[in-house]
């Protein structure tokens, strides 16, 4: 900014002075007004030097104008463009927190199963093969098509499911009517974790999920509800990633596009969420 002042000092003051002596030379000369030698043009050099001076602020302020309105626009552009970056870094964080929590968590189940029961750990890792495609050739892309996350989950849910047998009681419907509309991937899965990961399971207690995911007119509406005991969430607070993982994304992701709701009630946690899609691509 010194070096801007400074400049702009010396310009106004050279052309002032160029102003100077063109009124000195042309207008003066044109009267017959100019002196015979130069000592007596000093005073109308000074009375041109100070009439030229706020033509000259006028010059160099618009030309200043321009090279800031100039300036300002590529500023502008490189912060939207690095706001994007910092965007899709945040995102890419949140989503590769998800991935190897969801691996660890079926593999654990099968390395447990293949001990006792070959076949359903065979099954299951046929049903992680599945997932595991689905991480690595869709969920690198910002949005992917619904009947994939649908599929996705459907997959994860049967895991669950032949995971712990009788001791759970599951229920879920997915329904989708648009199989071309467009979500962000793995943006429902912590919610389903997390009912699994606290529902109730104390000895003579049969815990229950509940899953509910529609899609109507472009609007997805998905509910989940577990019995929990306090027992259980207060030995799991490992957890960190969850709930907080997927406000963040919706947060960055959805904006104004979303209606979340939480509950805790009477040993019963309940998730809803309204989520207005991507539009489909053409």
């Amino acid at each position: 900014m010194k070096k801007f002042l400074v400049q702009v000092t010396f310009i106004i003051l050279i052309l002032s002075l160029i102003y100077a002596l063109v009124f000195t030379y042309v207008d003066e000369a044109d009267k017959g007004n100019l002196p015979p030698n130069f000592m007596d043009q000093i005073p109308i050099l000074w009375r041109g030097f100070y009439m030229a001076l706020p033509a000259s602020f006028l010059i160099n302020g618009s030309a200043c104008g321009i090279k800031f309105y100039q300036e300002h626009s590529k500023i502008e552009r490189d912060h939207i463009l690095l706001q994007q970056a910092h965007l899709e870094n945040q995102l890419k964080l949140l989503q590769d927190q998800i991935n190897p929590h969801v691996v660890f968590n079926i593999l654990n189940h099968i390395h447990i199963l293949m001990k006792h029961d070959t076949e359903l750990a065979d099954y299951l890792l046929m049903k992680f093969s599945d997932i595991l495609r689905y991480q690595l050739y869709h969920c690198n892309q910002n949005l992917v098509s619904l009947d994939k996350e649908i599929e996705y989950l459907q997959n994860l849910i049967e895991v669950e499911k032949l995971r712990w047998g009788n001791e759970l009681d599951v229920k879920s419907t997915l329904k989708i009517n648009d199989r071309k509309a467009l979500i962000a991937p793995l943006l429902l899965i912590p919610f389903i974790e997390n009912a699994f990961k606290y529902v109730c399971r104390l000895p003579g207690q049969t815990g229950y999920v509940k899953i509910f995911c529609e899609e109507k007119n472009n609007i997805l509406y998905f509910y989940v509800e577990n019995s929990y005991s306090e027992i259980a969430v207060h030995k799991k607070k490992d957890g960190g990633i969850g709930l907080q993982n997927v406000q963040k994304r919706l947060k960055l992701q959805y904006p104004d596009a979303y209606d979340l709701n939480i509950k805790s009630d009477n040993l019963v946690f309940k998730v809803t969420l309204t989520l207005k899609l991507s539009e489909n691509e053409q």
